[in-house]
């Protein structure tokens, strides 16, 4: 079976996103701790209840025990949930979500905005291949630093 080589580049990626925030989120589970969501308000498509917002953020609680049909898709989250005795179907798109994180340690990932990051690591590339003559591969990996 002949092989395909694939151009750098030359297709869109899925975001890492949400394979972290299922990660993380798993992890915390197994590690009898709360995962809570750090959520920018703000993003388009964000629905919360907007008392509970405070500096255009709110911290939601995914657990187990305090959410009902959990869905962590690669585009968005939903899920039922109470607040103050009143049952609300939250909805979040996955660049709302800022941080996953446990509530007992504060432990989990917190991400940076995904244009920061592609700007960044363009910039990066560009930097690389500026040390090298035209024609000459790399040897030196291209990853990015993920805060």
């Amino acid at each position: 079976m002949p092989s395909v080589k694939m151009e750098h580049n030359t297709y869109d990626l899925i975001s890492t996103r949400p394979y972290l925030v299922r990660a993380i989120r798993d992890w915390a589970i197994d590690n009898g701790l709360t995962p809570q969501l750090l959520v920018d308000a703000a993003v388009e498509g964000v629905k919360v209840p907007l008392e509970h917002v405070r500096d255009g953020r709110i911290v939601l609680n995914v657990d187990p025990g305090a959410v009902v049909d959990l869905h962590l898709g690669n585009d968005q989250i939903v899920f039922m949930t109470r607040f103050q005795g009143k049952s609300m179907q939250v909805l979040l798109p996955l660049s709302s979500v800022m941080a996953i994180f446990a509530r007992e340690n504060n432990q989990g990932f917190f991400f940076q905005d995904e244009h920061t990051q592609v700007s960044q690591s363009n910039s990066n590339e560009a930097k690389i291949d500026s040390e090298h003559e035209p024609g000459k591969t790399s040897n030196r990996p291209h990853l990015k630093l993920v805060e």
